[in-house]
């Protein structure tokens, strides 16, 4: 263990701090930026697009990535990334991958080297600090971005009541919380809402984070949506709900930034720089 004094602190604080790559200029705009040595939860209801969020960010900027992508499988996430990547419609490049025809998307993927991902179901926190130690013998630093979906499919031993469920989830956050710390990245959790919210129809608050897991995190963002005639998502409406360092935060909800979503490409891009407040 060590200290430092305030001038000491400032020599050796290294990368903390420093943004990476937003998605949105209207969220930079709020306060909201993803800083290095920092925990965040990303909370939405299935379906919503919380996942689709975690990849546009990931591919925003060209920086280490590490993914643990519990939640969905190598087929859905290469073909996400690739259609976000490449501007092509997803439906073409899910048939490419069906058919064995990828090789056209190879080049651009292969320019993504940094971006790794591991689709174990339950990883356990051994297997994620040996991912990121492996990752370090690869490329000789960290991920500048580790993002974890969901946080519920990481296997901290079971839980045998809602209780243990919560506490469960709190060290976890603890536990993310100090490798933001230890190695320089923003780690980011995706994560589920309480019952009421589930449909993302509205506004979630704070409140409907579930587990009330929301005491660790610097930022927390909530995502509803909204869908089109055919009820697909059309826009997300995002909600910076915690804002540890941030001039403004608004903990109902209400408050919101609006990404367009591209149903053909799945790519994300803000609405005319739209800021949304029903206080």
């Amino acid at each position: 263990m060590s200290i430092y004094s305030l001038v000491q602190s400032a020599r050796i604080k290294g990368s903390s701090g420093e943004p990476i790559p937003n998605l949105s200029k209207t969220l930079q705009k709020k306060g909201v930026d993803f800083n290095r040595g920092d925990f965040s939860l990303v909370v939405a209801g299935p379906g919503t697009g919380k996942s689709l969020f975690a990849m546009n960010l990931a591919l925003a900027g060209s920086l280490p990535v590490m993914y643990w992508s519990a939640d969905s499988n190598a087929a859905t996430q290469l073909s996400r990334a690739t259609a976000i990547l490449t501007g092509d419609n997803i439906k073409e490049v899910k048939k490419s991958l069906r058919e064995g025809d990828f090789g056209e998307y190879e080049r651009v993927l292969g320019d993504r080297w940094w971006i790794r991902l591991n689709y174990e179901a339950m990883p356990t926190p051994d297997d994620m600090e040996a991912d990121l130690e492996i990752y370090y013998e690869i490329f000789g630093c960290y991920p500048h971005l580790c993002i974890v979906d969901n946080i519920t499919n990481v296997d901290t031993g079971g839980a045998g009541d809602a209780e243990s469920f919560t506490f469960g989830l709190e060290g976890m956050c603890e536990y993310l919380n100090d490798m933001a710390r230890q190695t320089e990245a923003h780690v980011m959790a995706l994560h589920h809402v309480i019952g009421e919210h589930s449909d993302g129809l509205k506004p979630i608050p704070l409140s409907g984070v579930k587990g009330k897991i929301h005491r660790v995190p610097a930022l927390v963002l909530t995502i509803h949506r909204e869908p089109d005639e055919e009820g697909m998502n059309k826009v997300l409406n995002i909600s910076p709900v915690k804002v540890r360092d941030g001039d403004f935060v608004d903990p109902s909800g209400q408050t919101f930034v609006s990404m367009e979503l591209d149903g053909n490409s799945l790519k994300l891009k803000d609405v005319e720089d739209t800021v949304v407040s029903f206080r």
